[in-house]
């Protein structure tokens, strides 16, 4: 089930960013008194009271503007708004009830979505600024006080949003099936590959970048498995994304991922890798997804004996941080290599749900520490205790040593290297942690 969704709106440098960075609990979102630094929307994870949530942080709105910037944080505010399933519509103790605060509630009400209404900038604790209650004439319920610098009330603003969160659905079963989100540029040949496994013209597919907007599920079962493929949009350089509608496919585009237990790369072989492919791929890599890069349209390239092993070597260069990842050579169009792709779905998907024993692992740190010393510094070695997986997908293993200032960087790449040597774990990332004697096992 994705994850509930909640918008934060309300016109120009009433706190927006500073409130959703209390929230998220890092700075993720730039704050500052001039209006209108917030222009895309900014997504962040947090939870609360067990339920995990997206939170969008979005540009001030002037409901009436002739600014084609403030024009277009208008429209990014409108998609947040119509992606959402509770809006936090935030308003300033400090310059009171404006007409603009009246324009921007009479459209969240015409938007149908549950509005949870906060007055924000109420720094003091005790008895409220007599000017708290004029917000109560916006007919949006009883205003929650709170303080985006302290975090005052956003334990209330919190509780009032959970209320219209979807209910958790703790009896649906599980599906076994691997969800594969395709994903890439715009007309690298997603729709197509799609179409191409499913046998029909599910998706639409046009030569003009940018024709699939929403992330489309499309279930298939085979003799391999069973299978969820998400078309995503292409995801476009910034600059070339100017319509709000694209943005919110970007936002379908990572939350497909997020989702996804398999992301397939899709690489245009006319082209090789560009400076856009290693973002797409970053995107599934810090998401820490197993993933496929699919060099497709490989019937367009005119080859020799040696054209396979020179585009896998760009490749690899290329995507140098995705080295785990297998690379397969196909054409959307003609069918070619395309049914490898469910076997190497099926083992990619297995491997970043390997565990692997402490004692197995332990095994592999002494032999890796035997072969290669740890590092010192100043007279001072850096001392491993012991190894322990964590988690999976990807699989996270926790390393406890006697110092982590001692523990350098190349020494972590050793060793992840050394598990990969000897475990395998194709086409997943594997995260290490770093802890010192006496800090707490996760």
């Amino acid at each position: 089930m994705p994850k509930p969704i909640i918008a934060i709106v309300g016109r120009p440098n009433v706190g927006k960013s500073m409130l959703f960075n209390k929230i998220i609990g890092k700075r993720l979102s730039i704050v500052e008194d001039t209006p209108g630094v917030t222009r895309d929307r900014i997504y962040g994870e947090s939870d609360w009271c067990g339920r995990a949530f997206t939170l969008v942080d979005t540009g001030g709105i002037e409901p009436r503007t002739d600014n084609q910037i403030l024009e277009f944080m208008r429209d990014q505010a409108r998609t947040a708004i119509e992606t959402a399933n509770v809006i936090v519509f935030l308003t300033d103790i400090r310059t009171g009830l404006t007409a603009s605060d009246q324009e921007v509630a009479a459209m969240l009400l015409r938007s149908g979505k549950p509005i949870v209404l906060a007055v924000n900038k109420m720094d003091s604790t005790g008895a409220p600024d007599p000017d708290f209650y004029e917000f109560y004439n916006l007919g949006l319920g009883d205003p929650i006080p709170v303080s985006a610098v302290h975090g005052h009330g956003t334990g209330d603003l919190l509780d009032a949003c959970l209320q219209y969160f979807p209910p958790q659905d703790e009896e649906e079963p599980e599906d076994d099936a691997i969800k594969v989100a395709v994903i890439g540029k715009p007309n690298a040949g997603k729709s197509s590959l799609v179409n191409r496994i499913l046998g029909e013209e599910r998706v639409i597919v046009s030569d003009v970048a940018g024709t699939t907007r929403d992330a489309i599920d499309s279930r298939f079962e085979n003799d391999k498995g069973k299978f969820v493929f998400i078309d995503t949009a292409g995801l476009r350089r910034k600059s070339k994304v100017e319509e709000a509608i694209e943005k919110y496919s970007v936002l379908r585009a990572t939350m497909a991922i997020e989702r996804a237990d398999v992301c397939l790369i899709l690489i245009d072989a006319c082209e090789g890798v560009t400076e856009q492919d290693t973002k797409v791929a970053g995107l599934a890599h810090e998401a820490g997804k197993a993933s496929i890069i699919v060099v497709n349209k490989w019937d367009l390239v005119e080859k020799d004996g040696k054209t396979m092993d020179r585009m896998r070597e760009d490749v690899r260069k290329g995507l140098a941080f995705m080295a785990y990842a297998p690379i397969l050579f196909i054409s959307a169009k003609t069918g070619q290599r395309v049914d490898r792709l469910f076997e190497l779905i099926d083992y990619v998907s297995n491997q970043a749900a390997t565990r692997i024993t402490t004692g197995m692992l332990n095994d592999v740190l002494a032999d890796a520490q035997t072969r290669v010393q740890p590092p010192t510094d100043k007279g001072r070695r850096l001392k491993i205790y012991y190894m322990t997986q964590v988690g999976v997908k990807p699989p996270h293993y926790v390393i406890f040593c006697n110092d982590t200032k001692l523990f350098h960087f190349s020494y972590q790449r050793y060793l992840e290297n050394c598990i990969r040597n000897t475990f395998g774990l194709e086409g997943t990332p594997i995260r290490i942690s770093v802890r010192q004697r006496g800090d707490k096992e996760p």
